[in-house]
């Protein structure tokens, strides 16, 4: 294989496994009446678990499966994820009782977390640095194909298979995918440096966690419930403690030397704050569809499919066309629309459908917006990383992105059982909160005009100068 041709083949590689592990997000809310008839006994919020525990777990794993793929080598850990990903999604289909089902959805979360930070990271890595932001914004692109392919793919294959199917599906593609992983990726190289701190691991795995289920099942458990104040207190406390100790040891488990970059920690900081943003929206649109308009789930899910495929020509476009300065321009400028878009929809939605005149040009736009605003804000991060922390820095950038994604999704519960009683126009006010939670994304973007540093400030990796310590 020439060197021309290696950087395509690990894009391809990549980007098929974000693909699955972004279509397995998905695809459970389309298969949700096919496990309800398989399970006849397990209530809908006993079976929301499978759905709940892989993206706590996802969550939780992104930041420490990143600072490994770093150390133990990116094509390694990949590999091995994406294989777990495969005996898991098996798991998942012959589950025969609900508890196997989440178990091994929970298991599946953990590799599908594993699979990004490293996929990402050996895509940068093979990547030549004029060629970044292109290959960031074809990546990117495969997780919104994922989503719209979702409901669509998801269906057809419960209609003629059942819902085993959906996961099944996920064996060959993944076993193809470890074969071009192991025969065709460039081999790793020796890092020389420390694994990452256990203990701070465990914290900050067990605090992001906590928080994530806090936050997202806080409106089910209700507020004040002792499970609920349990995680986001856990979480209070163990997340604090994470990042006291990764300030001190050697090998830390998060690398805070990365937030000195301004550029990477505006990146970050608009990660979160458009998450927030993006995932109330997106979850919105369904149940809008479903308890206003009518619309079955799979109809609903298929109503909202030309955003994500908006999202995923967006996200080419401009990785491909637009100068890293220009990117950032229209990172702002998207993040301003994606506003204005929530605030139409507040605006002009009713009881009575009008999915081609407002909701379908609504959808195509703000999914447009999205493939540009998180298409910027990954590059932006890539470009302010060293070469040897590529995994861990783009490991905690999205990271960022899905605990604002469980902050939306709490605000959003919030505001819609304090205006339970307005109906309709209840609904309609979490679009005024995603509304200004972008402006503030928009707002964050104006820090991200910073020359990219080619090397943390303090250069000098911690675990590094801690083994020439030792050895003298």
């Amino acid at each position: 294989m020439t060197d021309a041709e290696r950087p395509g083949l690990v894009l391809l590689t990549a980007a098929g496994a974000t693909f699955l592990a972004f279509l397995d997000t998905t695809v459970v809310n389309i298969a949700f009446p096919a496990l309800q008839r398989d399970f006849p006994d397990s209530s809908l919020a006993d079976l929301s678990w499978a759905l709940t525990g892989y993206g706590v777990l996802f969550a939780a794993l992104l930041i420490p499966a990143g600072r490994l793929a770093d150390v133990t080598g990116r094509r390694r850990l990949f590999g091995a994820s994406v294989l777990a990903f495969v005996l898991t999604s098996l798991l998942v289909a012959i589950a025969p009782s609900v508890p196997f089902l989440i178990a091994a959805r929970v298991l599946q979360g953990a590799a599908a977390a594993g699979m990004i930070p490293a996929a990402l990271g050996l895509v940068l890595a093979s990547t030549p640095p004029a060629r970044r932001t292109n290959a960031v914004g074809l990546w990117a692109a495969a997780g919104s194909l994922a989503a719209a392919a979702g409901p669509s793919l998801g269906g057809l294959l419960i209609d003629a298979f059942g819902w085993r199917a959906v996961f099944l599906i996920n064996v060959p593609i993944g076993l193809s995918l470890v074969y071009l992983t192991v025969t065709r990726l460039p081999a790793d190289r020796d890092t020389g440096r420390r694994l990452p701190d256990l203990a701070g691991t465990v914290l900050v795995a067990a605090g992001i966690a906590l928080a994530v289920l806090g936050l997202t099942q806080g409106s089910g458990w209700g507020w004040a419930d002792a499970r609920t104040l349990a995680c986001l207190i856990g979480a209070a406390a163990l997340l604090p403690l994470a990042l006291f100790r990764s300030m001190r040891h050697p090998a830390p488990a998060i690398e805070t030397d990365l937030w000195r970059s301004r550029v990477f920690s505006a990146a970050g900081l608009a990660s979160l704050t458009f998450g927030m943003a993006m995932f109330a929206s997106l979850l919105l649109g369904p149940i809008f569809l479903t308890m206003v308009w009518d619309y079955s789930i799979l109809k609903a899910g298929l109503a909202v499919s030309p955003g994500a495929l908006a999202s995923a020509v967006a996200a080419v476009i401009v990785g491909r066309r637009a100068t890293p300065r220009g990117q950032r321009i229209a990172m702002i400028v998207a993040a301003l629309v994606f506003s204005g878009v929530c605030y139409w929809l507040y605006a002009s939605l009713t009881v009575e459908p009008r999915y081609l005149a407002v909701f379908l040009p609504a959808n195509l736009i703000s999914g447009a917006a999205v493939g540009v605003v998180m298409t910027a804000v990954s590059a932006a991060a890539a470009a302010s990383l060293p070469p040897q922390r590529f995994a861990g820095g783009t490991g905690m950038v999205i990271a960022a992105r899905q605990l604002g994604g469980a902050l939306g999704i709490a605000a959003m519960a919030a505001i819609l059982t304090e205006r339970a009683a307005a109906g309709v126009d209840g609904l309609l006010d979490v679009m005024l909160f995603c509304a200004a939670v972008s402006v503030v994304t928009a707002a964050t973007g104006l820090a991200l005009f910073d020359k990219p540093a080619t090397e943390p400030p303090r250069s000098p990796d911690r675990a590094d100068r801690s083994a020439r310590t030792a050895a003298s």
